[in-house]
């Protein structure tokens, strides 16, 4: 049995009992542990703020992208970046296929199952969660937009499956210089509890928590304050990881190439795993395959300053296929679609997608997809709404890894006849190794993560 052909079987039991999610073909055995808890209330109305807000309602309210979502692909179908609107009542942005190649891996969007939590467990609902009638949920996106094909839109996506389409805002931001303002807004606005989505939001938001005691929030690729705001971070170096061999060993010029969006952790801690990934790919079967676009040792590379700059992301991309590069790793959400339009006018080159399952969240580029190295943002967001729901707020930081179904490999999509059999099994080896800790990273953004 190979990584492309593991299933997953979601067994349920009572409440108080425990939920297990099992990968066929002997791998991991995700166990979640049940609990309920929960947030203070709030009211439905609307609030104002820098950027633009959206709100679900039974049809878009504002300008989406002209086909931006494919069908059930949950916040994919949103608004633009700037733009207010709706997202799909499908499935999330991030929903990984049957057949995912990570063991324990859940599917963004598949509920509690597959997330993750800090000590390797994660609480998890026994079944349906009534989401009390003044309960809101509330989001401020980062600069990248709901629309991003990515982070941005697998946290709507989180906040859309638990809410039912109700109850639920979105403030999008234009600039960083808009975060504290739009926080503030949903802060006013009755917002039961507010995600703040990026690394880059974490000043902002410990800023609004100080200010604001009473007000529950969930920040997402930065740890919490122990208090009030809950930490959502992902050990995005073993996705990396995974992605790096794969790229190795599918390349046929040997030479693969990675970029990141903004220099900042939750950006370069991918594109260290991928580093160290070619680099086990070569130790292990005698190869010398080239990385273009990052050093990791001097944490030094292609930057292409901008989450939503796909003029720049294509040029990135054309210069790294001039230089013979066939697989590319973009880690710099919409600015990388425009890496998957350069590789798609190649003809012979193949994109890694991050955080969101390409094949789905931006399906015009499927045919470049090779895989996706995911972080679980919707099962994770949908778990931490779940526990605010119950009436309890859980302050305590959340830690997606590849044991507990927080991060992963996805399916290889059209590509699956396109891997070979061995490196099938290689991948299946290096993942149940990262998940026992045989196999460790050394991304320094990896080791500040809360463990």
């Amino acid at each position: 049995m190979t990584v492309g052909d593991l299933r997953r079987v979601s067994i349920k039991f009572g409440s108080g009992k425990s939920l297990r999610t099992a990968a066929i073909a002997g791998t991991a055995v995700l166990a979640l542990t049940l609990s309920a808890c929960g947030s203070k209330g709030g009211d439905s109305n609307t609030s104002a703020g820098a950027g633009t807000t959206g709100q679900t309602t039974a049809e878009q309210t504002g300008g989406g992208a002209a086909g931006s979502g494919a069908a059930g692909s949950g916040a994919a179908g949103s608004g633009a970046a700037g733009a207010g609107g709706q997202s799909s009542a499908g499935g999330a942005a991030g929903s990984g296929a049957a057949g995912s190649g990570v063991a324990g891996s859940g599917a963004a969007g598949s509920g509690a199952q597959g997330s993750a939590a800090a000590g390797g467990e994660q609480t998890a609902p026994s079944g349906p969660v009534t989401v009390p009638a003044d309960f809101k949920a509330c989001m401020v996106t980062d600069t990248g937009g709901i629309d991003d094909k990515s982070f941005n839109a697998s946290a709507w996506a989180g906040l859309q499956e638990v809410t039912g389409g109700k109850d639920s805002q979105y403030v999008a931001s234009k600039s960083e210089s808009d975060y504290q303002t739009n926080i503030n807004s949903l802060v006013t606005g009755s917002c039961s509890l507010v995600f703040t989505v990026g690394g880059l939001m974490a000043d902002a938001t410990m800023a609004a928590a100080k200010t604001h005691p009473k007000q529950n929030f969930v920040g997402i690729d930065f740890a919490g304050n122990g208090s009030n705001i809950k930490g959502l971070e992902f050990d995005s170096s073993q996705a990396g990881m995974l992605a790096g061999y794969l790229a190795a060993g599918y390349s046929k010029t040997g030479v693969v190439a990675t970029y990141g969006g903004l220099k900042i952790d939750p950006v370069t801690i991918y594109m260290d795993g991928f580093v160290e990934g070619v680099q086990k790919y070569n130790a292990d079967n005698g190869k010398n395959v080239k990385v273009l676009g990052w050093d990791e040792a001097k944490q030094d590379g292609s930057i292409a300053g901008s989450f939503t700059d796909q003029n720049k992301g294509k040029q990135l991309a054309s210069n790294f296929i001039n230089q013979q590069a066939d697989v590319l790793f973009p880690v710099a959400g919409g600015t990388g679609l425009g890496s998957a339009a350069a590789a798609q006018a190649a003809g012979d080159t193949a994109v890694i997608w991050v955080d969101a399952d390409g094949y789905t969240s931006a399906p015009q580029y499927k045919s470049v997809f090779l895989a996706t190295a995911e972080k679980n943002i919707t099962g994770a967001v949908k778990v931490a709404i779940e526990q605010a729901a119950g009436g309890k707020f859980d302050p305590s930081n959340y830690l997606g890894t590849l044991a507990n179904g927080g991060v992963g490999l996805s399916s290889f999509h059209d590509f699956e006849d396109k891997v070979p059999a061995e490196l099938k099994t290689q991948l299946q080896t290096l993942e149940q190794d990262l998940a026992s800790g045989k196999v460790t990273t050394n991304s320094p953004a990896a080791k500040k993560l809360t463990k």
